[in-house]
């Protein structure tokens, strides 16, 4: 059986590293991995495949940014040339990137059989760019896997039951290999940043509605300037863009409790977040990677893909506003039990399972 697995960024990567060592120990199944290129800074790409091992790509694209409508375009032309040539029996999807439409609608184009990784995911809002390309690729896709119960009940109201099973999530597959080893990690990066362990906040931010409005994005580190807290601030490159153009660039030189560091890879900002008093952010990854960890997280968004993690109170949506997102950072730690909404670690496996079965 030879499967297509399609990536192209940095979610991508994490959910591929658990599913593709399974593949790989499988016999008879022959894996070729697709790098769009969509994310394709060193520090967004490379170091992803170094630390968690993933096999090189068999075909890199090189499509780079663009509007939505030019990346996909280019996606779809390149993914379907390397479907034509490589003649796969399953095209493997992950998530809601432009990559995961592409891949999917270039497949069933060519009747190939998709299969979508964390499938029924929902964040109930179309003006979210992702939201588009879950919905479209479920419903093109021939074997739906669902991270949680709400994302079948969800695939269930749109008619898609005989499609979905329920595996799991993948990300908490890798949580889980590596839970051990960022123990040890923690101790030295909290040394060599010179942070205070559990006094800090860690922040990301990449959301376009959150910095591509400079105003918005600047009441955010305002309000977490004005914190007072050590701030600890992975930049993703178009938030790094969108600050040094601005006069944000100039303002936050003199914030002495800001730490503006590069993308960090997987394993060091697990680390971090173990580490943090809690953690800000505006990534549906990122509040379940707190969530497997137990450290509190706000999330700046209107809604969330992930509402398991706000029933016991572990993350909290926030205004981009200083009450609110003070309020917020400092809730008292909650007291609710985390349980197994996201699975017990073997999503890959029964993904694996499921595929070689065709069903």
């Amino acid at each position: 059986m030879k499967i297509i697995t399609i990536v192209g960024a940095r979610p991508q990567f994490i959910k591929a590293a658990a599913v593709s060592r399974v593949l790989r120990a499988t016999e008879g199944v022959n894996e070729i991995l697709v790098h769009t290129g969509q994310h394709y800074d060193t520090n967004m790409s490379d170091v992803f495949f170094e630390e968690l091992e993933i096999p090189r790509p068999n075909y890199n694209l090189g499509i780079g940014s663009g509007t939505h409508g030019e990346q996909t375009g280019k996606m779809l032309q390149a993914i379907e040339k390397v479907l034509l040539e490589e003649k796969p029996d399953w095209v493997l999807v992950y998530g809601d990137t432009n990559s995961t439409l592409a891949g999917a609608l270039a497949a069933v184009k060519l009747h190939i059989p998709v299969a979508h990784v964390e499938a029924g995911v929902r964040n109930f809002d179309r003006n979210i760019p992702e939201e588009i390309n879950r919905i479209v690729t479920d419903r093109v896709s021939d074997l739906l896997f669902c991270p949680t119960i709400t994302a079948v009940e969800n695939l269930s109201k749109e008619g898609l039951s005989p499609f979905a099973h329920l595996t799991g999530d993948v990300m908490l597959d890798l949580f889980l290999v590596w839970e051990r080893k960022i123990e040890s990690l923690a101790e030295s990066i909290i040394k060599e940043l010179n942070l205070n362990a559990g006094e800090y906040l860690l922040v990301t931010l990449h959301r376009p509605l959150n910095v591509d409005n400079i105003s918005r994005l600047k009441s955010i580190l305002m309000a977490l300037h004005e914190s007072g807290r050590q701030i600890v601030f992975p930049v993703h490159p178009r938030t790094h863009k969108n600050i040094t153009e601005s006069e944000l660039g100039e303002i936050m030189d003199s914030w002495l409790n800001f730490r503006q560091l590069p993308p960090l890879s997987y394993a060091t900002f697990l680390a971090l977040a173990k580490c943090a008093y809690g953690i800000v952010t505006d990534s549906g990854g990122v509040q379940k990677e707190a969530y497997f960890l137990g450290t509190p997280c706000t999330t700046i968004f209107p809604n969330t893909p992930w509402p398991e993690t706000l029933k016991s109170g572990w993350n909290v949506l926030a205004e981009p506003e200083k009450d609110s997102l003070l309020k917020a950072v400092e809730r008292p730690r909650p007291k609710g039990k985390r349980g197994t909404e996201f699975g017990n670690g073997d999503a890959a496996l029964k993904i694996v399972k499921l595929i070689c079965n065709g069903r």
